[in-house]
Formats: C-alpha cells, structure tokens, sequence
C-alpha cells in the first residue's frame, strides 16, 4: 500500500504540473486572440493597466486551479480503479 500511496503522489504532483502547464498556454493563445496583446508578464508591474492585471489574475489563478484539480481527480479515480480504495490521503475526506 506504501508504494502505491507513493506512486499516487507522483503522479498527482505531475500531473497537476502539466495540467497548469497546458491550462497557461491555451490562457496565454486566448488572451491574444481576444485582446491582440500578449498577457502582462506581471501584472504587479505599474506600467501594467488596472483592468489587464487583475483579468489576468482572476483568470490564470481560476483556469489553473480548477486544471489541476481535475487533473488530480483523474490521477485519484485511476488509483481508486487499480486498488479499490482512495488514496490514503483522500480516506479521510469520503468517510
């Protein structure tokens, strides 16, 4: 149970990577095409308007988040598929 409780981790912490990965690519192509602009490379930079640094925020915080979440759902129903139970870290939750 150990090594499969390991393996969970991995692959939930990987794929939450790539998951956020991905998730700021297509934000990044969608922010071109809707404002003809690249995203602010930060926001906190004053030269950066008002309006643009907090979309950018809002929406790279919540597209990211909610990526990787289901990204870790996935890596936690495959683990529930192979063994029968959740993850040790997720028992707690479901009881």
């Amino acid at each position: 149970m150990a090594q499969g409780s390991k393996l969970y981790s991995v692959g939930a912490s990987v794929s939450a990577i790539v998951a956020a990965q991905v998730a700021r690519k297509v934000l990044t192509s969608g922010w071109q095409a809707a404002t003809r602009k690249q995203p602010p490379a930060n926001p906190a930079d004053p030269d950066v308007e008002m309006w643009e640094a907090v979309a950018w925020a809002v929406s790279t915080g919540a597209v990211i988040a909610v990526a990787r979440m289901l990204a870790q759902r996935r890596v936690a129903e495959y683990y529930r598929k192979s063994t029968g139970e959740l993850p040790p870290s997720l028992q707690a939750d479901s009881a």
